[in-house]
């Protein structure tokens, strides 16, 4: 009988073995952001007119390669994105850097990424990314609510 048995036994034994195993740690992310605003818009100001946002990650340490990317919105492009009422257009951009010089977007046409390569937020500690935007001077547009819409996507 221990001949037939022992096949069994080790068998569950092995079973037994593989349900201790820990848990594997499923890695994630969270993202929030708050809008750029960038208030009154003067179609007779010499300069353009700035304002920031945010991203805000919180993702765990195991993360590794983030990248953080930024759609075109309704304008389906990167070269000027377009605030919108109805069928008018305000152009304006938004840049990862604060001399505005590099569009955040998703890397193609010319546009840069947010490219985290390791977590060092730690566990319960944010990171604040800043959104700049602008929009260029003396655009000849009717009054009214301009609005866009963009979509952040993280990738870990």
């Amino acid at each position: 009988m221990s001949a037939r048995a022992t096949p069994l036994l080790a068998w569950i034994a092995a079973c037994a073995a593989m349900l201790l195993l820990p848990a594997a740690r499923l890695e994630a992310c969270t993202v929030s952001a708050s809008g750029v605003s960038f208030g009154t818009y003067s179609v007779t100001a010499p300069a353009p007119t700035d304002s920031t946002g945010s991203v805000v990650l919180q993702c765990s340490p195991a993360d590794k390669n983030i990248q953080v990317t930024l759609s075109t919105g309704s304008s389906s492009t990167y070269a000027a994105r377009a605030l919108t009422q109805g069928s008018d257009q305000l152009l304006y951009n938004l840049y990862i850097d604060a001399a505005m010089t590099a569009v955040w977007g998703d890397g193609t046409a010319g546009t840069s990424v947010l490219s985290i390569p390791n977590w060092t937020g730690g566990p319960g500690k944010p990171q604040v990314h800043t959104i700049y935007g602008r929009v260029p001077a003396q655009q000849d547009v009717a009054a009214g609510t301009y609005g866009d819409s963009i979509v952040v996507t993280v990738d870990f």
